[in-house]
């Protein structure tokens, strides 16, 4: 039987309804500045299971811990210089890091996947601020989508993806950088981009003075790493200069769209706009041809998403 998904406000009051749903193993989903989480109790092993069950997502891929402040972050996990210096610079924001797991940690095993590590973040959302100081405990939050799918920087997108399928959706508008969080791991001592996102890698290599390496194998260690993912229900074709005569056009700068990410070639701007756009230009139906978007600063990112929405569907 479907739930009422209710649709909540930032006001004090509902969010101290949310963390009470929160505490009694319900899903809620509430907006950061990257995209709108979708939040369970990460100590609750049923809770989180039902986050998997919501999105209908592949339990081998792990989920981020949204924590309110580094202190909280560092009882779960064995903290490290360079997570130090990292969450100095960028906690709260949308940088994520994957630690290893302390012993004493009491977070469910289907958080991490199975793996010995854990995905941490620190986001800088008032409102999620807000609803994290009010619950006071670790939450699981992928995005606010059918797994595979667009991701939500709406509530209205969350809605039209998990209507009834959870407790509740904390509206506070659209959400300000609109990509997922930049991921950084570890090998060793050795920092490793596991996911470009709404922090720009030239920010993370300017403050650790190195050239961030990248992972030598596929394996899943971190969300966000599936081929196939962040996709709209027909085709996307990349690098396009001009839309073919079935096609929808996702236009950058020069290259005007259907819709226009940036006219200006503003890369803040275009993440800001990629999912809302996409989700506008999936409910118009047909394949959507997308405009050359430049490989530096958040480019990469967009192209990361962009990469995996226009990669063929298992």
């Amino acid at each position: 039987m479907p739930l009422l998904t209710e649709r909540l406000t930032p006001s004090a009051p509902d969010l101290k309804h949310a963390a009470d749903l929160l505490r009694h193993g319900a899903l809620v989903s509430f907006p950061t500045e990257t995209v709108y989480g979708l939040g369970a109790d990460a100590r609750q092993g049923e809770a989180v299971a039902g986050i998997y069950a919501a999105k209908g997502r592949p339990s081998f891929n792990p989920l981020i811990v949204h924590l309110g402040n580094t202190a909280s972050a560092q009882k779960y996990v064995e903290w490290s210089a360079t997570a130090e210096t990292l969450a100095r610079a960028f906690w709260p924001g949308p940088l994520t890091l994957v630690l290893p797991l302390r012993k004493d940690h009491d977070l469910s095993p289907l958080v991490t996947a199975g793996l010995s590590t854990v995905a941490l973040r620190v986001p800088a959302h008032p409102t999620a601020q807000a609803l994290l100081k009010q619950f006071a405990g670790p939450v699981a939050a992928p995005s606010a989508n059918p797994s595979g799918r667009i991701s939500p920087t709406t509530a209205n997108h969350v809605f039209a993806g998990l209507e009834g399928r959870i407790a509740a959706v904390v509206d506070d508008g659209h959400c300000t950088v609109g990509l997922e969080s930049t991921i950084i791991g570890f090998n060793g001592d050795k920092p490793l981009l596991l996911r470009a996102g709404g922090l720009p890698t030239e920010d993370i290599e300017a403050v650790l003075g190195i050239t961030l390496a990248h992972p030598q194998n596929d394996d899943i260690t971190a969300p966000g790493q599936l081929t196939s993912h962040y996709a709209p229900n027909g085709a996307v074709r990349l690098n396009a200069t001009a839309p073919r005569n079935d096609e929808l056009m996702l236009g950058f700068g020069d290259i005007a769209g259907t819709l226009t990410l940036s006219a200006n070639g503003n890369l803040t701007e275009a993440a800001a706009n990629l999912f809302g756009h996409l989700h506008e230009l999936d409910a118009m139906g047909g394949t959507i041809a997308v405009a050359p978007i430049p490989m530096h600063g958040l480019g990469l990112a967009i192209n990361d998403r962009l990469k995996r929405a226009a990669a063929p569907r298992s």
